[in-house]
């Protein structure tokens, strides 16, 4: 049977299934293990949605309730016709499952209901009649809690920006952001502050002083978390043994939340380099954070995919050779490269700040002592790759390649190059290069909310710049044969990403997103300090098109020599500069044209993924004994199985 890729587009979003080859000749052991910590994964995705914003779990309950029990036709109680009112609740809640809450996963902007406050009144109204449970609060009535969530749902001003780094005028980060992981608390209220733990918790400001809300079992989410400890231990009894110490070490950290314990994750993770089945789990990136501290929860189950492994490994083991020749202050390159691993993935499943929206390429642990000391672990997530590729559209790359000759190198080259690029990225950009001592490890601290845009920028000169070198291609990962055409098609994508990536960003005229910074930053200070890139403009269309790629590849190494150096001594002022002058704003008539041309071609901004589903088969005395794995290719059941609104169905067979 054909497989399926793209199900639908909702907006501008493309829903994907992507599939996980190989599972069912898994070993019985380590498709059980793999179960539990899915269990593990779904366990906690309620804890992101409630980080991203304080009202989303309410608002989710509420569309989830009307979605299931919600009639259609003309409502009896207010004469009101209800199809095209479900149908509207339908999209948003689409949009709202794919991006954990009300925001935009790409631009941090909020998008609204288009429906009427009475007309979603209506609705509720008619699903409690038919048995519907909604999340009034005690005493609250229905049309008061529609009320008091009319804000949340309905204006775009109402908390607009989740995550806002560049509020404007005498703004603050904090304030001006509609995350969860602050409350009441602005910056000033932080100096002198000692934050015991930075990456999990909630900080709130109360009359007697800021409070640590500490994510940990008994504490916040409690519940949630002893529910991952629980699949976390049931999983032991499968694990190998580097494994095994690695989770006892997680739920440690679970227990205790103490960052020793999170520490002590991290290196028994980082030292696991040969587990066929893994997992991801805990509160790891800061990107929602304006201040870049706070952790986001997510977690992430895959096998190791052995045949795309070998040519990461023969890269990993490479590390010290290219770190030797990074175009950068050499007192700024590591000495001792120490347990760099990179394998190839095939993801079961994706949740919090995971998935929907997902990456392809994955290195941990952040924390830059650990990766002194350590070592690092890179993952490359081959099947989304694959699931990305199957579903772009082809006339995506003809609306914005320059000529007949690029559309070719794109479509003969451009998966090879992305899997290439992100190879590197993880494997050499994130695990090279050394900060001072004084900085202790930390260069997030120095840097603050400008240092995650910073470190994507860093590593993704390092694959731009090795691509181009007959290292890469005597590793294996790619043919040198065809490597000249496989860097110009990189080069090429690059230059166009940062122009084609306006589309996602409708209203203002500012950037927000750290990776969309980071490759506008590029593109745009070798637009304005090489010529490498030509920016030209044919029957009223823009186009950026490489010019060199010599020029290109030397203008990498010579911002990667600024970027390191930002980065390595702790210069916030230099790294804020750098993306004022090119990474954050953007001309909004270039972005409005961008926008015609997408529309008029009906083109998806960005991607959510619909996972695999995994399904425990039991004997008799109710223990396991498989567990087969099908595909849902329908986001809405999904989202409501993994709420518990509806059970899961028979096995889709790809």
């Amino acid at each position: 049977m054909t497989r399926r890729y793209l199900l639908e587009q909702v907006d501008d979003a493309a829903v994907v299934q992507y599939y996980v080859d190989g599972f069912e000749a898994l070993p019985r052991d380590q498709k059980i293990l793999a179960w539990h910590l899915y269990e593990a994964a779904l366990a906690g995705r309620d804890i992101y949605y409630d980080q991203r914003y304080r009202h989303a779990l309410e608002m989710r309950e509420i569309i989830e309730e009307i979605l299931v029990h919600g009639p259609a036709g003309v409502d009896e109680a207010s004469g009101l016709d209800l199809t095209p009112v479900i149908a509207e609740i339908r999209r948003y809640a689409k949009l709202f499952w794919i991006n954990s809450g009300p925001h935009n996963n790409l631009t941090a902007r909020k998008f609204v209901l288009r429906c009427t406050r009475d007309e979603l009144a209506a609705a509720a109204r008619a699903a409690v009649a038919r048995g519907a449970h909604l999340p009034t609060a005690p005493g609250e009535s229905l049309d008061a809690l529609i009320e008091r969530l009319r804000g949340p749902f309905f204006d775009p001003d109402v908390d607009a920006m989740v995550t806002c780094k560049t509020p404007g005028g005498d703004g603050d980060i904090l304030s001006s952001s509609a995350n969860n992981l602050y409350s009441g608390v602005i910056m000033a209220d932080l100096e002198g502050f000692d934050e015991r733990y930075g990456l999990n918790s909630r900080l709130v400001r109360t009359d007697a002083g800021l409070v640590e809300e500490v994510y940990r079992a008994g504490g916040r989410y409690g519940r949630e978390i002893a529910a991952i400890v629980d699949h976390l231990r049931s999983a032991l009894r499968y694990a190998p043994p580097a494994m095994h110490r690695a989770l006892e070490a997680l739920i440690r950290f679970y227990e205790t939340g103490d960052d020793a314990d999170r520490v002590a994750y991290d290196i028994a993770w980082v030292e696991d380099a040969a587990s066929p089945i893994d997992t991801i789990n805990g509160f790891i990136e800061n990107y929602l954070d304006a201040r870049g501290v706070k952790g986001a929860w997510e977690a992430l189950v895959y096998s190791v995919n052995p045949q795309k492994t070998e040519s990461l490994r023969r890269l990993a083991e490479a590390a010290a050779w290219f770190e030797a020749r990074l175009p950068i202050d050499a007192k700024w390159r590591r000495a001792d490269i120490v347990g760099v691993t990179a394998r190839a993935i095939d993801v079961v499943i994706e949740t919090g700040d995971a998935g929907p929206v997902t990456p392809i390429g994955i290195n941990l642990p952040n924390d830059q002592a650990i990766r002194e000391r350590y070592g690092s672990k890179s993952v490359s997530l081959a099947n989304i790759t694959e699931a990305y590729d199957q579903s772009q559209p082809p006339a995506f790359r003809r609306e914005f390649c320059w000529n007949d000759e690029e559309v070719a190198r794109a479509e003969a080259w451009g998966a090879v190059a992305s899997e290439v690029t992100t190879a590197i990225h993880e494997v050499l950009g994130h695990g090279s290069g050394r900060v001072a001592d004084r900085l202790e490890g930390q260069p997030q601290l120095a840097l603050k909310e400008q240092y995650s845009a910073l470190e994507e920028a860093r590593a993704d000169l390092v694959a731009l710049y090795f691509i181009a070198e007959a290292r890469i291609a005597e590793v294996g990962l790619l043919p040198a044969d065809h490597q000249a055409e496989i860097v110009q098609a990189e080069y090429e994508a690059y230059a166009r990403n940062a122009l084609v990536q306006l589309r996602r960003v409708r209203h203002g005229s500012t950037l927000e997103e750290d990776h969309m910074r980071n490759r506008q930053m590029i593109v745009r200070w070798l637009i304005a300090h090489t010529r490498a890139i030509d920016v030209r403009v044919r029957e009223g269309r823009t186009f950026y098109v490489l010019s060199s790629v010599e020029a290109f590849r030397a203008g990498v190494g010579r911002l990667l020599h600024d970027v390191q150096r930002i980065k390595s001594e702790g210069d916030y002022a230099a790294a804020r500069a750098l993306f004022e002058s090119h990474g954050i704003h953007f001309d909004p008539e270039l972005r409005d044209e961008i926008v015609r041309r997408v529309d008029r071609l009906n083109l998806p901004s960005y991607t959510g993924f619909v996972q695999p589903r995994l399904e425990a088969v039991l004997d008799e005395s109710g223990h396991i004994v498989d567990v087969t794995v099908s595909y849902p290719q329908d986001l809405e059941r999904q989202m409501l199985e993994y709420s518990g609104k509806i059970q899961a169905t028979a096995p889709a067979v790809p």
